[in-house]
């Protein structure tokens, strides 16, 4: 399908001469990526309802909120890739798919009162919509970090056996087409994924993570308030150090930290000298770990006890630490 669409779309997200280069590749490459994931997704989607005739799918309330969430994220990045829409419009859609997802009874279960949950879900989906956008600024990266989240996320259905479910099968249909798609997209790539991959993709991660990393529970179906966190953290501990460093150095500088730079921690491994190549496998390396850590979670902790927060929340403040010191080398540079 990549392959197809790289014949026939060659300008989709090419922005005029007049306008601002702010992409890390001085070589502009359609951003087609994102429309292989979304029909993957709805490929996904059709085989189910096949497969699985005895489990109606418009049944399901929450998968209906998913599929029309992701929908919705997938419009505003095309219109975006195609017309750069304007923020406020994008800031509309992601605060209308987390009420979506809400309405679909998919939200974060963190406090007693209901309120401040439909609060945190709407943050989260906004947040990783927008984390996942600016962590696409390099080869290979947003891809490699999403394979492994929704690895992540396939893991613990695999190990509650849910194998003949909607997301079960929906995230094995997203998982393969990011593998295909890393084909096209690793260094040197012919494509971007756009914002029309990036915002489908940042709906899509951010409604399985709040139903198989939020919502988790240890083996023996309990759960707290550190456990959530703790795996929260550990599962996107790159697109959470990416954007966290990324507001704090250009805050400190006066600077929008929502107009895109060169500035991210991928931009300032290669400062130091790191092929692009070698950052992706710098990424790659820190995902595998943040797989093993979210699975030896899942399967081998029946208890949550302090010093497993302690652990592992010591191992973020150390990769946390180690990268941004990396952004405050090079300044001249970004």
């Amino acid at each position: 399908m990549n392959a197809i669409l790289l014949k026939f779309i060659t300008n989709l997200g090419i922005r005029g001469k007049d306008q601002p280069v702010i992409r890390w590749s001085s070589v502009a490459k359609p951003a087609i990526g994102g429309l292989s994931l979304y029909v993957a997704f709805l490929l996904s989607t059709a085989c189910y309802a096949i497969f699985f005739p005895a489990n109606p799918l418009f049944h399901d309330t929450q998968a209906l909120g998913v599929i029309g969430a992701t929908a919705l994220a997938f419009l505003m990045g095309l219109a975006d890739d195609a017309y750069n829409t304007k923020p406020w419009l994008k800031f509309f859609i992601q605060v209308l798919c987390g009420f979506l997802l809400i309405g679909s009874g998919n939200y974060i279960h963190f406090f007693e009162q209901e309120f401040l949950n439909y609060g945190l879900t709407i943050l989260w989906i906004i947040g990783i919509m927008n984390s996942i956008n600016m962590l696409d600024n390099m080869d290979g990266i947003t891809a490699t970090v999403s394979i492994f989240i929704l690895l992540i996320c396939l893991s613990f259905l695999a190990s509650h056996g849910a194998y003949e479910t909607f997301d079960f099968i929906v995230i094995l249909g997203v998982l393969s087409a990011l593998i295909a798609f890393l084909f096209f997209n690793w260094h040197p790539s012919k494509m971007f994924m756009g914002d029309t991959g990036s915002q489908f993709l940042g709906m899509f991660i951010a409604a399985m993570a709040i139903k198989y990393i939020w919502n988790s529970t240890t083996l023996q179906g309990t759960t707290n308030s550190m456990q959530q966190i703790t795996t929260v953290i550990m599962a996107f501990i790159l697109p959470i150090i990416d954007t966290t460093s990324v507001v704090i150095n250009r805050l400190a500088r006066k600077q929008s930290p929502f107009i895109g730079g060169k500035d991210h921690t991928t931009h300032h491994l290669s400062y130091l000298g790191l092929s692009d190549g070698r950052v992706g496998f710098v990424f790659l390396g820190i995902s595998v770990v943040s797989l093993i850590i979210c699975v030896g979670i899942f399967r081998f902790i029946d208890t949550w006890r302090w010093y497993h927060s302690a652990v592992l929340l010591t191992y973020f403040f150390i990769v946390f630490g180690v990268l941004y010191s990396f952004t405050q080398m090079n300044k001249d540079k970004r």
